[in-house]
This record gives structure tokens, sequence and C-alpha cells, in this order.
């Protein structure tokens, strides 16, 4: 049975891993914290990181762990790229130290997110405008330069077993019946179990290298917010805001990029499989939500 190690397990994509592997393979989970069967590990601390896989010996590492609070990496940027860069660099080290596959994921913040007539693919040229996205490319790169056998998932609006956007507008329908929502980022919501279907496919095989990895179709946050709504039988008025809008209500929030459209290009090169429609997989993990 192979053994695969999960860094960030307490994370939505780390729950989603479990639910979607099953007992298919042996799970070595690790977070910041541990407890119910997750140990700790400091993806940050090389000495360490080295020290556990050489321990446990995984045959593929799945690096969830990150520091995805966008206005906090701005104001620590410090702690996010020792999260998200060199945590990453000492994974990709550690793992062609024991001869184990490597898959990390990172994010559609590692474009700028201007306006642009089609959506970003794999070989489009990253130029981040947060320290989000800053740091999260400085963690590609270490993993390309480090790593022999990688897979580098980039996902974005995503969503599941934890805090999110999803569970963030239902439970304010609980106190008001108007909400404020930016109508002029255009994105792809990506639930965690999709992306953990997709890890799941192809983690067994040698196809490596950078993915696109979101769901198909796109939409806006103001309008995602409103199918939300639809789909749970919430009356709730939604105001459609501009960022501009947003950023006089709440001056100390990051700028956000405003197209973060990425086709899954790479993955129809080399696979046949798709991810679902953003609907769909929002109906799917509905169906869970009270």
């Amino acid at each position: 049975m192979r053994k695969i190690l999960v860094t960030g397990a307490n994370g939505q994509l780390g729950r989603a891993l479990r639910q979607v592997y099953k007992d298919e393979v042996e799970f070595i989970l690790t977070d910041m914290v541990e407890g119910d069967g997750i140990s700790r590990m400091d993806i940050a601390e090389l000495s360490v990181v080295e020290k556990y896989l050489k321990e446990t010996q995984p045959d593929v590492v799945i690096n969830c762990a990150a520091m995805t609070n966008v206005d906090g990496c701005e104001t620590n940027e410090r702690g996010a790229m020792l999260a998200n860069a060199i945590g990453p660099r000492n994974l990709a080290i550690a793992t062609t130290q024991i001869g184990a596959k490597l898959i990390h994921v990172s994010t559609d913040y590692v474009f700028d997110g201007r306006e642009r007539e089609r959506p970003y693919t794999e070989f489009d040229t990253p130029s981040p405008m947060s320290a989000y996205g800053r740091t999260k490319l400085c963690g590609e790169e270490f993993v390309r330069q480090f790593a022999s056998r990688f897979f580098i998932f980039r996902t974005a609006w995503l969503y599941g077993d934890g805090h999110n956007f999803v569970k963030t507008m239902l439970s304010l329908t609980k106190k008001r019946d108007e909400l404020s929502v930016v109508c002029d980022q255009k994105g792809t919501p990506t639930s965690a179990i999709e992306l953990a279907r997709l890890i799941h496919e192809m983690e067994p095989t040698d196809e490596y290298g950078i993915y696109h990895a979101t769901c198909e179709g796109d939409t806006n946050w103001a309008a995602f917010a409103e199918a939300i709504f639809e789909k749970k039988q919430k009356k709730v008025h939604v105001r459609h805001v501009t960022s501009e809008e947003y950023k006089e209500l709440n001056p100390a929030s990051a700028d956000r990029p405003k197209y973060n459209l990425m086709e899954n290009y790479m993955l129809s090169l080399v696979s046949e499989y798709k991810m679902a429609h953003w609907e769909a997989a929002l109906d799917e993990y509905l169906e869970g939500i009270e």
C-alpha cells in the first residue's frame, strides 16, 4: 500500500483528500497542530522536514499547507514567505532525498489578474500583484528547482470542509437580508473535493509538471453568492459593488485580481479527465450543508 504524507491535513483540501482516497493508501497526516491522528511538522524548518520524511518514508507528499490569508500576507510577508515559499522548498529537497513524488498546491494569484481576452494557461508568464501571489510563486519556483518528480496544481476560489466563502455567505443570511458583494472579479469557484479527485487521478501517473486545476465555467463573487442563496432558497438581496467601492468600505483589504480565469489546458493535453462545472460541484457541496 502506498504511503502518502499530507501537510496541512486539517485544512479543506487535506480533509477532502482523505474522503476521496478512503482506504486506498496509508496516510501520514501532518499540520502545525497535532491531534486526532495528525502529527506536528513545521515545513519551514528544513532539518525537521528531512528528519520526518526519512523516518516515515512516504511514496508521495501532498503539500496542502499554506498561508492563504491574502490581507495577512500583506502585513506579514516574511511569515507568508516561510509558509508559502521556504516550506515548499524544504519539501522539494526532502522528497528528492528519499525519491518521493511531490504534489504542491498553488494559486491563480500568481497572475496579476488584469482584464484580458482569454483565460490564463500554464504557458502564460506569472506576474503576481500581491504578497500572497509573490510568495506562492516563489514556492512554485523552489519546487521546480529542487524536486525531481513533481506536480504543481494551481487552483482558485477553493471551498470545502472548513471556513470558506460559501459558509460565510450562508451564515450572514441569519443576520442580514442584504449583502454587498464584489461583482467585477471574475473567476471559477472550485470545490476541494473536485481538486482532490483530480489529484487522485494524476498522482499515480508520471505526467509531471504545472497544471491549472479549477472547475469548469466562470462567474463573479456576487453571482456566486446569488447562486448559493438560490440553491439554498435563502431570500437575501445581493448588492453588486465594484472592487473600488469595496475598497472604500474596507480600506485595509489587499488588492485582488479582477480576472482570475484559468484554463486547464495542460490537463486537456495529457488526459481525458475533466473537472466538474462549478455549479454542479456547488450542488454536490450544498447537499451536505444545512
